[in-house]
């Protein structure tokens, strides 16, 4: 029996506000997608999710800030589309930084768990 080596153990920035607003990597990621192809819809089918789930997620972070993060406009003749704000684009950039500091300030913390984590661990869920 040949064990498949383990994914490397990731941490995972997210950030809690008051109340249920959470920033996280997914919603820096659907920023990074509507980036790339100026289209909420696109960004979401990119993620798999649907345009109102990802519109949601976009009006979460309009509200949590007191500046817009994502602008967004309407079809017409040239078409809608959506860019980041200067906002959002420095809110995107900071969360990736602070994704960097926390990987780099617990680096050794994470290599110790490595060798100390069990061989037999797998991705499968754990039952309770």
């Amino acid at each position: 029996m040949t064990d498949a080596p383990q994914p490397p153990l990731k941490p995972i920035l997210r950030i809690s506000f008051s109340g249920q607003d959470r920033l996280g990597r997914g919603k820096m990621e659907l920023l990074e997608h509507i980036q790339e192809t100026g289209s909420i819809s696109a960004a979401g089918r990119a993620m798999d999710m649907s345009y109102r789930r990802a519109w949601l997620l976009i009006s979460e972070l309009n509200h949590m800030f007191r500046e817009p993060v994502v602008e967004s406009q309407r079809g017409g003749q040239k078409g809608g589309g959506a860019a980041l704000t200067p906002f959002g684009e420095e809110l995107l950039r900071r969360f990736r930084g602070m994704e960097t500091t926390l990987r780099t300030a617990i680096a050794d913390d994470l290599n110790w768990l490595e060798v100390n984590r069990n061989p037999a661990d797998t991705a499968a869920p754990k039952k309770a």
